[in-house]
């Protein structure tokens, strides 16, 4: 059934194609013939439009083939290149046909004359007609060939008319037809005269259609028949395989994809029963370093990958077997992968150090196969027990080398560089990530991914001193020609070793306190830090201070600050990281270099992260019940003055957002201060239990105000945009606060809380009294320096906390010490209240007109307009005789002097408008 669709397919398809070639062959004479006739007459110009030859033919039924040979002729004389591969005869100029094949590069396309509206339909129909008359027909012819050698055996068999020895050799005499026909056909001159069908390269296809006829003859032979045995047919395969790769060359790189499929199969085909992995690998490297040479040559970047791929997978499958694998046979495939792509596939361009061309993305196969190799070799438990983490170290050193002798070799750093950091990650207990090639198993098993021994450590420190080496000097030797290498290298030159170190020591280190790890830490700072000096002197231009610089000295950063935790304790951990923020901005002074001021920023994520994870500083159980003298001093202090110093000093070289950053930092650790005392001191040194009363409260709301006029006075003297919007946010956070907790949430009013036995200094003054002096007199200071509606807010704030507290003074003066409102209300209480308010209303009306304050005017009539309802709708009811009638008296009183006042106001304004006009 098959078999008689594919011959339907192909009879329908050559009907089709005759039919259109004979109406091309005519289309052809009848331009020839025209082209002839203007030849002779000497009438052709060396560029003619299509146009002006229709319009000179006087519109005949040849017009348009002329024209479009005259077109075409003219623009085969404009794009003829100035220079050709190989001389072409006369004809072949006149006809303009060249030598073609799939290596070769496309023809120029000349821009085309404006053609009449039925063009594009002819174009159209001439593409389908050259896609079905050369491209789609050789493919199809290809794979028929290819088929009809598989259905002859098949039919062979079947039918029982000859023997098994005749049917495979008439399969490979096929074969070898195939293969000399192609070979043939391209020697004897084959060329490809029609635009666009290179793809359908007619040697190249027979080629891959007699190589895999062979491929399948040898397989049958061995695996079907037994007629030879596995070492003949994995030779016979391989050597097919190759010669295929070989073949390439001249017949283009599908061909060459083909020959690698089938030699990289050919062990899946050949079964042994005893395997030699020698045998294997050295089969797999005699195909690589070939398909290397090939691809080399030809610079076929995609063909090279794929053989790597091919070598990688084999070695990785193989390695799967664990128990029974042999550590020369990896080492020994892994190494010709290495030397394959340093010296073939990289060989003469490994020099190659401009900034266009940064990597060579073939070399991320082999490093990422050779680096999962070396992982393999140290965490798995089979390989591990047998020792082959030394050879496995030994892979990556040697990954690096290739990496730093062929600059475009680079991922194999990032390979082994990732590897390295995931082996000794794996060291650090109690929970690690397994990799078990014998059971083909990955997961988290809470046992050390790698042996723990002195054989860990000596390769750890190896390990650490070759990146560190090789790091700093390749990003030396790149800083002024490639940036983006010279970064590469020095990361990994700070990441493997500080992860090393960092695993190290939580494996065999004392974690409380180690005064060896610390000194090793510290020798990194150095390290670090002179390699980063050492790589800004070769910049261009000198001392820029660019990505590498950047990447050397913020480890050295990190690993000053594994140092301070590794050498003290929690509390002094704190203060001198804190206090280690001065030095980079110190620096800048030498050295201009953008990392030194985000060093010192990193100084302060990092302090906020201890004080978030551990706010005593020590611990709570060391931590002192002193008052103000305790660790919280220094533990919170001393950062915010080096961070101040540290802002002052950037101020003064780099500037920038660091600096900003810096003076934040200080600002948040000065109130962090003030704050975790006052807490300590109310808490009787407990700093992290306890509700929060209103006392305590009102003590961090008059920091925050008392701030918030300090970043505004700071920000006079030295104008910053950090100290602007600080200040701001600090004020608007102190009245979200006053607005929750003063008045709602830990209101005496609502919570009964004790007011204090004192009349006049109790906890009314210091929650209500005191914030409302310090709110109003900010935003008095604050009127010309700030926006409007700060100091309007702010103003409000002040006269709401004012009425409140001469309201809940009232209270307390009927009530006592505590207040609650569910204690009820007095007559005279209640009439007291209308008083009260009235007399404020008054006060802020006066305040108001005073200072010039819209705000302070708005509240006086609001809060006389709350008078005037609590009269008329809650005394009215409420109160009874002489009281009653002095509610409404005085409200009257009020109320007449307000309007009397206000129109004094109005005729002083009117007389003064006079006489200034």
């Amino acid at each position: 059934m098959f078999e008689s669709l594919i011959g339907l397919v192909a009879i329908i398809a050559l009907f089709v194609i005759i039919s259109r070639q004979q109406g091309r062959i005519g289309l052809i004479e009848r331009e020839l013939g025209a082209l002839r006739s203007l030849v002779l007459s000497g009438a052709v110009p060396s560029i003619v439009k299509p146009s002006e030859l229709a319009a000179a033919d006087g519109g005949k039924e040849d017009a348009a083939p002329v024209a479009a040979a005259a077109a075409d002729l003219a623009l085969a004389a404009v794009s003829e290149p100035t220079a050709t591969p190989a001389p072409a005869t006369e004809a072949e100029a006149s006809s303009g046909e060249i030598m073609s094949g799939p290596w070769t590069a496309g023809e120029p396309k000349a821009t085309e004359p404006t053609e009449p509206a039925t063009t594009p339909k002819a174009a159209r129909q001439s593409d389908v007609e050259t896609a079905l008359g050369t491209r789609w027909a050789v493919w199809v012819g290809g794979i028929a060939l290819a088929l009809g050698g598989l259905f002859l055996i098949r039919y062979t068999i079947e039918a029982g008319i000859l023997g098994p020895g005749v049917r495979l050799i008439m399969a490979a005499v096929l074969g070898l037809v195939l293969v000399a026909g192609g070979e043939f056909i391209r020697r004897t001159g084959f060329k490809m005269p029609v635009q666009g069908a290179t793809g359908a390269y007619i040697p190249a296809i027979l080629t891959a259609a007699g190589a895999f006829i062979l491929f399948g003859t040898v397989y049958a032979a061995h695996g079907i028949y037994g007629f030879i045995g596995p070492a003949l047919a994995f030779t016979l395969l391989g050597a097919i395989g190759v010669a295929t790769i070989a073949a390439a060359l001249v017949h283009g790189q599908a061909l060459a994809g083909i020959g690698l499929v089938g030699a990289m199969a050919t062990p899946v085909l050949i079964a042994s029963q005893a395997p030699n992995p020698w045998a294997l690998f050295g089969y797999l490297a005699i195909v690589l370093a070939a398909t290397g040479v090939i691809a080399r040559m030809r610079d076929w970047k995609l063909l090279m990958a794929a053989a790597f791929f091919g070598t990688g997978i084999w070695t990785i499958l193989y390695m799967t077997d664990a128990p029974g694998a042999n550590l020369s046979a990896i080492l020994f495939i892994n190494a010709v992968t290495l030397a394959v792509l340093a010296f073939v596939w990289l060989g003469r361009r490994g020099d190659e150090t401009g900034p266009a061309r940064v990597f060579d993305w073939p070399s991320i196969v082999p490093g990422l196969f050779v680096a999962f190799s070396a992982l393999g070799l140290s965490v798995d438990p089979v390989f591990a027990a047998a020792g082959d983490a030394l050879p496995a170290a030994v892979l990556l050193a040697v990954m690096v080398a290739v990496a730093l002798c062929r600059p475009l070799a680079l991922p194999l750093l990032f390979a082994a560089g990732l590897a390295t950091v995931l082996i000794y990650l794996g060291i650090i207990p109690p929970t690690s990530i397994a990799f078990d090639f014998s059971g083909g198993a990955l997961g988290v098993d809470g046992l050390p991914l790698a042996t723990s021994n002195a054989l860990t450590w000596r390769i750890g420190i190896a390990l650490g001193l070759v990146f560190i080496g090789a790091g700093l000097w390749a990003a030396r030797e790149f800083a002024a020609s490639s940036w983006p290498r010279s970064a590469c290298w020095a990361a990994w030159a700070v990441i493997v070793p500080l992860v090393i170190l960092l695993a190290l020591w939580f494996t065999f280190g004392n974690l409380d306190r180690d005064f060896v790890y610390a000194v090793i830490a510290a020798l990194l700072v150095v390290i670090f830090a002179a390699g980063g000096e050492w790589i800004a002197r070769a910049e261009a231009p000198p001392l820029k201070g660019g990505m590498a610089v950047s990447f050397a000295l913020g480890g050295a950063a990190i690993a000053g600050l594994l140092m301070l935790h590794m050498a003290f304790g929690s509390g002094w951990t704190t203060i001198l990281l804190g206090a280690a923020a001065i030095i980079p901005a110190l620096a800048t002074r030498w050295r201009p270099y953008p990392a030194l001021g985000w060093i010192s920023v990193g100084a302060v994520i990092a302090v906020l992260g201890r004080v978030a994870f551990d706010p005593t500083i020590v611990g709570a159980e060391f931590l002192s019940t002193t008052p103000v003298f305790n660790w919280l001093l220094p533990g919170y202090g001393i950062p915010a003055l080096a961070f101040g110093f540290a802002a002052w000093q950037l101020a003064r070289t780099t500037d920038g957002r660091p600096r900003l950053a810096m003076e934040a930092a200080a600002a948040l650790f000065a109130l962090l201060t003030v704050a975790m005392l006052v807490r300590h001191a109310m808490h009787g040194g407990v700093i992290d239990t306890g509700a929060m009363t209103l006392a305590e409260q009102a003590i961090y709301t008059l920091i925050a105000i008392g701030a918030g006029a300090i970043l505004v006075a700071i920000d006079m003297r030295s104008p910053s945009s950090v100290l602007r919007y600080g200040s701001m946010a600090v004020g608007v956070v102190s009245v979200a606060f006053i607005v929750v907790r003063h008045f709602v949430v830990l209101n005496p009013l609502l919570t009964d809380e004790s007011t204090g036995g004192i009349p006049v200094f109790n906890l009314l003054f210091l929650a209500y009294l005191l914030p409302a002096v310090a709110a109003g007199g900010l935003a008095l200071y604050a009127r010309d320096k700030r926006p409007k509606w700060y100091a309007q807010m702010l103003a409000l704030v002040a006269a709401l906390l004012a009425f409140a507290y001469a309201t809940l003074s009232v209270r307390r003066l009927f009530k006592g010490e505590f207040i609650g409102l569910w204690s009820g209300l007095g007559q005279l209480e209640t009439y007291t209240y209308s008083a009260l308010w009235l007399v404020i209303g008054v006060a802020l009306l006066t305040a108001g007109v005073w200072l010039k304050s819209q705000v302070l005017r708005i509240a006086s009539a609001g809060l006389i307009a709350v008078a005037v309802l609590k009269v008329f709708l809650f005394d009215m009811s409420e109160l009874e005789g002489v009281l009653r009638a002095l509610s409404f008296i005085g409200l009257g009183a009020v109320l007449i002097g307000i309007g009397l006042f206000y129109q004094r106001l109005l005729t002083r304004a009117a007389k003064e408008g006079s006489v200034a006009s």
